[in-house]
Parts: structure tokens; sequence; C-alpha cells
């Protein structure tokens, strides 16, 4: 069972900056993409960005494009996001990701989450 642990979360102000990690561990098989996503209350979780650990495709939403930057380490299995400008709309919990490949099946992996807000 792949765990991921984020870390990086707190109180920013509008313009600022944050870099969120997340470590996987216990892992079997081949991690074979990590992500980023969000939950802001009393709305649904929405993907934030997304890497490919192999081939480099990388995928952000809308609202982030030109701010943010998803990164990863294979060799340490961890998952990076640069956030920069960062906006009041950006407060969420943010949930580390990852798809696992292991015995012919792939399997989804979520941290626990880290509470970003940013303040105006």
């Amino acid at each position: 069972q792949v765990q991921l642990v984020e870390s990086g979360g707190g109180l920013v102000q509008a313009g600022g900056s944050l870099r969120l990690s997340c470590a996987a561990s216990r892992v079997s098989g081949k991690i074979t993409a990590m992500a980023w996503y969000r939950q802001a209350p009393g709305k649904q979780r929405e993907l934030v960005a997304a890497t490919q650990t192999t081939g480099g495709d990388t995928r952000y939403a809308d609202s982030v494009k030109g701010r943010f930057t998803i990164s990863v380490d294979n060799a340490k299995n961890t998952v990076l996001l640069q956030m920069k400008r960062l906006e009041p709309e950006d407060t969420a919990v943010y949930y580390c990701n990852d798809w696992t490949f292991y015995d012919w099946k792939d399997s989804e992996y979520w941290g626990q989450g880290t509470q970003i807000t940013v303040s105006s």
C-alpha cells in the first residue's frame, strides 16, 4: 500500500509563493503518474496539475497555468508543486495523488491533504 505524505502548506498573502512536496513510500511496482488536486469548501475536488513519471507529459488546470509548476523526482518518488502569484481563489486543501502499476494493474493513491490559505 503506497503512502503519500504532503508537506509545505500554510498561510500566505496574495501574490506570494509556496512549494508543496509529496513523498511516496512503501511503493511496490512503478509509479506512472503523480498529480495534485485541490478542494475548496463547498466545491468538488479538481485537478490542479499532473505529470507522467516518464516522458514528461504535464497538464495544468487553466486557472493555474503560468503560475504553478509540477515536477517529479523519480529517484525519490517525490512530486513537487511550485506555486507563484498565489490568489485567494487558490485557497483549498491540496491532495497528492499517484497511479502505481503493480502486478498488471494500476492503483490510485491519495495523500491526507494539506491546507493552503491565501489571504487578500
